[in-house]
């Protein structure tokens, strides 16, 4: 039994969104096994990899009015101030931003930044260029939720990269979020934007990794009471 609980703490759930991807593969690796079985075990990589895409590890995530947490698993592409996409409402005038990349090998399941209730939802079509580049943050085809908080209003937004070409959001108008709490995926490599509220500090630096619903990437005050925290 010992063996068993350790398998289950080292391997992710899948997350449900994942399964015909997962089963596609796996149809997709017999068949290249019956044709040839050095094709069908590189089939079996491919469904591997795919489950590993869409896994959906629980995380442990400190709870504190203060604390911003990543909503996404990932490098820290971009740490500073850019002006947010029009349909946040969140003004026209620059905001602190966090941007989170995820390649092809990160979780992809996002996670909320703050706890607060969801103000809006947008979805805006666009273009595919890569996640990476700052330009996609307006050209790219995205999702913006805005979350009002005690502390302020954070825009989250889901943005589609080169190759992903499915975003898919979790919540909805009027719901309301804990911090960590799932809100949504993105399939195949993407990018996740956080805008900050004045009086945000960001605290994650450039290049550094993040995890969703764990990394403290700013602070609204400092605090020097313990974090508590909850697993999700």
């Amino acid at each position: 039994m010992s063996v068993i609980n350790s398998l289950r703490r080292a391997v992710a759930p899948i997350h449900p969104e994942g399964y015909l991807f997962v089963a596609g593969f796996a149809v997709a690796a017999l068949i290249l096994w019956w044709l040839w079985s050095p094709l069908g075990w590189l089939g079996l990589i491919a469904t591997l990899w795919c489950a590993y895409f869409f896994r959906d590890p629980a995380r442990v995530t400190p709870v504190s009015p203060s604390l911003v947490i990543a909503p996404a698993d990932g490098v820290v592409s971009f740490a500073g101030v850019a002006a947010p996409p029009p349909e946040l409402g969140m003004g026209m005038g620059p905001l602190q931003r966090v941007s989170i990349f995820m390649s092809v090998f990160d979780c992809h399941v996002n996670r909320a930044p703050v706890e607060g209730r969801v103000e809006r939802i947008v979805y805006h079509p666009g273009l595919f260029l890569n996640a990476d580049l700052d330009k996609a943050s307006e050209d790219n085809e995205r999702n913006s939720i805005v979350i009002e908080a005690p502390s302020g209003r954070f825009g989250v937004v889901q943005i589609a990269g080169l190759i992903a070409r499915r975003i898919v959001c979790f919540t909805h108008e009027g719901a309301q979020l804990g911090a960590g709490e799932r809100i949504g995926l993105i399939r195949f490599g993407s990018r996740v934007d956080v805008y900050l509220p004045a009086g945000a500090q960001i605290v994650a630096g450039l290049e550094s990794r993040a995890v969703a619903g764990e990394t403290v990437i700013a602070e609204i005050s400092a605090t020097a009471a313990p974090r508590p925290f909850r697993r999700s």
